[in-house]
């Protein structure tokens, strides 16, 4: 496993969220990290306010991903707050924000040091090009299966896993 991925806990894992827009699931997974103390109350408005900046949205291929983040100081502890929407929300492209994409999965990334925070978005960089990875992730309907799925990606065998994340 990545060591940069202990960072994911059941706790901050919310599968089927809904939300209208981009700002709805941002301020739900922000308040999330907030209220379990892993994040400074100043971090909502810092993502909000860095979202807009550099967006964070990927078209990845086969389901779109983002990976909103605020600067260090915002941070209280590492963790990683993951959404699986039931609905996909738009979010504007990094590199590239007059274009947008539909975006089934967040990562939202709280870290207090910066060469981990680089580390991790490598990392998750490397996950995002894995196509049926992020389509298993994308239709887990519980906490378990999303933590396997992004813990076991180095040693699992695609064939290994069906759609439904059994195993």
């Amino acid at each position: 496993m990545m060591p940069e991925l202990n960072f994911l806990n059941p706790e901050l894992i919310q599968i089927d969220a809904e939300a209208d827009d981009k700002e709805g699931i941002i301020k739900k997974l922000a308040n999330l990290l907030i209220s379990k103390g892993y994040a400074k109350e100043s971090y909502l408005e810092a993502i909000l306010e860095r979202e807009k900046v550099f967006p964070t949205g990927l078209p990845t291929e086969g389901v779109g991903v983002a990976i909103p983040h605020a600067d260090i100081k915002h941070v209280i502890k590492p963790a990683i707050a993951v959404a699986i929407l039931k609905h996909p929300v738009q979010f504007n492209v990094m590199g590239n924000p007059e274009e947008k994409v539909s975006v089934k999965i967040i990562f939202m990334l709280a870290i207090t040091d910066p060469n981990i925070q680089l580390k991790l978005l490598q990392d998750l960089m490397e996950i995002f090009q894995n196509k049926q990875l992020l389509l298993k992730l994308a239709v887990s309907r519980d906490v378990d299966t999303v933590l396997k799925l992004m813990t076991l990606k180095e040693n699992y065998n695609t064939e290994q896993i069906d759609v439904a994340g059994n195993y």
